[in-house]
């Protein structure tokens, strides 16, 4: 099973191609001697999956010397305006940020700094008449899919329980992805799907996941931190979403849909730094092929998951890196 997970090597090669399509490889605005000053607004705590990975993207972007950056959390929707106005008005030439709250309010202050570029997570698409706003999303249902292979395999009631925040296309894209794959290995299986409302309330997202549990549910889709926590009290299993945590469950959780800001982020700040920047959708910056998202080592579940749904998996990973077969996008709200 060597070629089935992408590595880091891979990874990174992946990355530099992608920042490549944008003018300019990461490391080159280093040997150039220059740092492009970067801000990002966030409504959630950096210790956020989703969030957390757009950050350490930066982080890394930092360490390389690519940037400089600096960063706000938990900023409220009320105050989001303000904060990007702030950055803006600061010297900021790249703006990171989540607009699915405060869509119109962002594009009304990008309209108000056309020489800043604003790189804003959003369910819409981005507009040629605000030339320096382009969007992103997390595009991680080539890793979602395959997830959901393996979930199918190891279920044994074919009842999977999924806990989401909202009902919004980001969400519901990888939780429909995460069902076509199980159903793939298991057509019969069924599905227990809820929205807690929230982004990070992990008590609530737990005891969600309870309740699914007591209706027969033997496996969680995680796709909101806490959901992992009430596997691991009611001795079921679990597969995580953006980030891998299996190192805090190694005895419960299979394997998680990885999500990679860093070919998305490097795309940007490549154009931002050569005056390309321009109103684009890097949401396919995400998709398996870029080396957006990949699924991480089985760890401790090495030799648990039935060699079937392993085979399967590899044989679709190379058939998508390939062009050959392509997960379907489907952004409408998962019915159970």
């Amino acid at each position: 099973m060597a070629n089935l997970f992408l590595n880091r090597r891979q990874l990174l090669s992946r990355t530099a191609g992608a920042a490549a399509l944008a003018g300019m490889a990461p490391g080159l605005l280093r040997a150039q001697g220059a740092a492009l000053p970067v801000a990002a607004a966030y409504t959630v705590p950096v210790e956020q999956k989703w969030v957390g990975r757009i950050h350490i993207a930066a982080e890394a972007a930092k360490a390389r010397g690519d940037i400089t950056y600096q960063f706000s959390e938990n900023v409220s929707n009320t105050d989001y305006t303000r904060v990007l106005r702030e950055y803006a008005e600061g010297g900021a030439k790249l703006i990171i940020g989540e607009a699915f709250a405060v869509e119109q309010e962002a594009r009304e202050v990008a309209a108000d700094y056309p020489e800043t570029a604003f790189l804003m997570g959003s369910s819409f698409k981005p507009d040629e008449a605000l030339p320096n706003f382009a969007v992103f999303d997390n595009y991680i249902q080539d890793a979602s899919y395959l997830t959901g292979i393996m979930a199918g395999a190891m279920s044994k009631s074919a009842n999977i329980g999924m806990v989401g925040g909202f009902p919004i296309p980001e969400v519901n894209r990888l939780m429909n992805a995460f069902m076509a794959g199980a159903r793939e290995i298991n057509p019969d299986i069924a599905f227990q799907v809820a929205f807690i409302g929230s982004w990070f309330d992990p008590p609530k997202a737990k005891e969600t996941a309870f309740a699914m549990i007591e209706n027969g549910a033997d496996l969680l889709y995680a796709e909101r931190f806490g959901v992992a926590d009430a596997a691991v009290e009611r001795g079921v299993l679990s597969v995580g979403n953006v980030v891998n945590t299996q190192p805090d469950y190694p005895d419960t959780e299979i394997t998680a849909a990885l999500w990679h800001f860093e070919p998305t982020l490097d795309a940007a700040i490549a154009a931002a730094a050569a005056g390309e920047f321009t109103a684009a959708d890097y949401g396919v910056y995400s998709f398996m092929e870029h080396g957006g998202c990949s699924l991480p080592p089985l760890g401790t579940f090495e030799g648990k998951v039935p060699a079937g749904a392993l085979e399967l998996v590899q044989t679709r990973t190379a058939q998508i890196l390939s062009g050959e077969f392509t997960v379907e996008i489907v952004d409408s709200e998962p019915s159970a």
